[in-house]
């Protein structure tokens, strides 16, 4: 197994590079889909989530109301940092429980989490950051998801800086032009992934780093 990371600001197109790099065989474990895997309705998860924070954050047919949630998370830092224990560990169970499916593979195995640079993990061997700049992410996020202009700024501000992502890249790849440009460093960098190391089978996840306040 070769495994890295990959991750980028919201609104960056990392969920573009993914798909792209699992045209090319990679197999991709999707923090933000396993989120969603976790918070399923009648889940143990679900229930530690509305005794934290309300009934209000659960809807009427028993899902999670995110619009709700992240009304309540993102107001306030001891929410949000309240949110992030209930939700990281269980999170981080499914994850590292597909990592290890995948130790005794030759495939390269992409971890898919977008807050990679603010909670740490050992054990990769490369991480690609997608980068591009922040009024271009600004100018996505309104364009293509419906944001308004405010409320992006306000979301990027609670990620980690464009630079502190950059600090810890094995490698960029500048989303900021063409679908044409961006596939061209895809195919580049997924050529040097083939040329990493393959972890030995017996390999284990090292535990997570203390998450970033």
């Amino acid at each position: 197994m070769i495994l890295v990371g990959l991750t980028g600001g919201i609104g960056s197109g990392k969920s573009t590079v993914s798909v792209l790099l699992a045209e090319r065989g990679a197999i991709i474990i999707d923090a933000d889909a396993i989120t969603r895997e976790v918070q399923q309705p009648g889940s143990p998860l679900l229930e530690k989530l509305s005794d934290r924070f309300g009934s209000g954050v659960i809807a009427a047919d028993g899902s999670l109301d995110r619009a709700a949630l992240a009304a309540i998370a993102f107001a306030d830092a001891d929410a949000l940092k309240a949110l992030n224990a209930i939700v990281h560990p269980a999170i981080g169970v499914v994850v590292n429980s597909r990592v290890m499916a995948q130790r005794a593979t030759d495939n390269v195995v992409v971890m898919d989490i977008p807050l990679l640079t603010e909670n740490p993990r050992e054990g990769l061997q490369a991480t690609i950051v997608v980068d591009l700049p922040e009024e271009q992410q600004v100018q996505r996020l309104v364009d293509f998801r419906g944001f308004d202009e405010a409320d992006a700024r306000a979301r990027m501000a609670r990620q980690a800086t464009r630079e502190q992502r950059l600090e810890r890249a094995t490698y960029v790849i500048d989303n900021s032009g063409t679908v044409d440009a961006l596939t061209e460093q895809v195919d580049m960098i997924w050529d040097s992934l083939l040329g990493l190391p393959q972890l030995p089978s017996d390999f284990e996840l090292p535990a997570r780093q203390p998450q970033a306040d």
